[in-house]
């Protein structure tokens, strides 16, 4: 998209249709109140401002809502560390107080009412993941951009120096001096076609989505301990209640985090763990029809941080993937920042957190 914009030669290669992988499969959020203080969360607030211009300017309507995010605590203890985590995100620019009782009924009229307390964080928003996908490329196509769908890359060619020179897809060779692996929970496989290793792995999830209903649920409501899952590396299922509305009148549950690969299997108990979670949350929705439920897989890193930056060993090579479950709301500002490498421009932000040489454990492999 951006590249495009400033004139460049682009081809985007997808294996599939556009946002049939991870970018389909998620709730669309642009969140900073699941951030912690740092680099991540200086990324997020970047990446809002960058939405927000989106939405300005494409005459698309991908349902960006700028609804902000109920951080709920069941218990006492959940309740500090809230009101510790609330006090940390102000100190970093990010709009959050906590709620009184009558703010939170106010804000949220279905919540159950012996919750311990909120906090409320108007920054958070949400788009239609699959539209907003939709009007980047049509958006890019109208730039001069090429769209190579349901095309699979089958090797990477390194010219003698090792830098990149071209690939072959499944729809013939490209020639190109630059590559961006952009593939998600994927990316490993196209490092591994460069010759280099990425430790992305697949981190498996689950959403329920309900029948159009009312609209009952306001804001996104998640609950406080969803960042404690967000931070974790476990094979087994953790699950924290993520209940949102949509402007189609559906409401979408989560939330599940697992590392076992890419397994798609559904998973009956993680599922009903995820409905009763909502339901403790919003007793309305106990008799609420499911329509669908559905696994997607998020690119997780080692250390939860992205990898957005060029790989010193292989020029031309660029790497933007490991946003785990906040690629949407830092895709267009990672696209942005890497657009900004490539053609030598000023930096947004320093890129020193994510740079990919994080991981060099001795070099290229032969």
């Amino acid at each position: 998209f951006f590249l495009a914009q400033e004139g460049l030669k682009v081809a985007l290669v997808e294996r599939g249709g556009i946002a049939s992988g991870t970018s389909g499969s998620g709730e669309g959020n642009i969140l900073v109140s699941d951030k912690e203080p740092g680099a991540e969360l200086a990324l997020a607030q970047q990446g809002c401002l960058v939405w927000k211009r989106l939405a300005s300017i494409l005459p698309d309507d991908f349902e960006f809502e700028e609804k902000g995010g109920v951080v709920v605590a069941e218990t006492d203890e959940h309740l500090h560390a809230l009101t510790r985590r609330t006090s940390a995100l102000g100190g970093a620019g990010v709009t959050a107080h906590l709620l009184t009782s009558s703010e939170l009924r106010e804000l949220e009229p279905h919540l159950a009412h012996d919750l311990a307390g909120a906090a409320y964080f108007p920054q958070d928003a949400q788009v239609q993941p699959m539209l907003a996908c939709a009007a980047l490329v049509k958006h890019a196509r109208q730039h001069g951009a090429l769209l190579l769908d349901y095309t699979e890359v089958i090797a990477v060619e390194r010219d003698k120096q090792g830098a990149i020179c071209g690939m072959l897809t499944s729809k013939g060779p490209i020639t190109t001096p630059r590559l961006i692996n952009a593939a998600g929970p994927w990316s490993s496989q196209i490092s591994a076609l460069v010759g280099l290793d990425l430790p992305i792995q697949p981190r498996k999830g689950h959403v329920v989505v309900t029948e159009p209903l009312p609209r009952l649920v306001l804001h996104k409501v998640f609950e406080a301990s969803y960042s404690e899952t967000v931070n974790t590396s476990d094979t087994i299922p953790q699950v924290a209640s993520v209940v949102e509305g949509t402007k189609s009148g559906t409401i979408l549950l989560g939330s599940s985090r697992q590392l076992v690969g890419f397994d798609s299997t559904i998973e009956v108990p993680v599922v009903q763990a995820i409905v009763r979670r909502a339901v403790r949350y919003f007793p309305i929705l106990a008799h609420a029809h499911a329509l669908r439920t559905y696994v997607g897989f998020r690119p997780f890193a080692p250390d939860h941080l992205p990898v957005i930056g060029e790989e010193p060993d292989v020029p031309g090579y660029y790497i933007n993937t490991g946003h785990e479950g906040a690629g949407i709301g830092l895709g267009p500002i990672s696209g942005k920042l890497l657009s900004q490498l490539i053609l030598g421009q000023a930096l947004d932000m320093d890129l020193a957190p994510f740079l990919p040489t994080r991981f060099q454990k001795g070099g290229v492999r032969s």
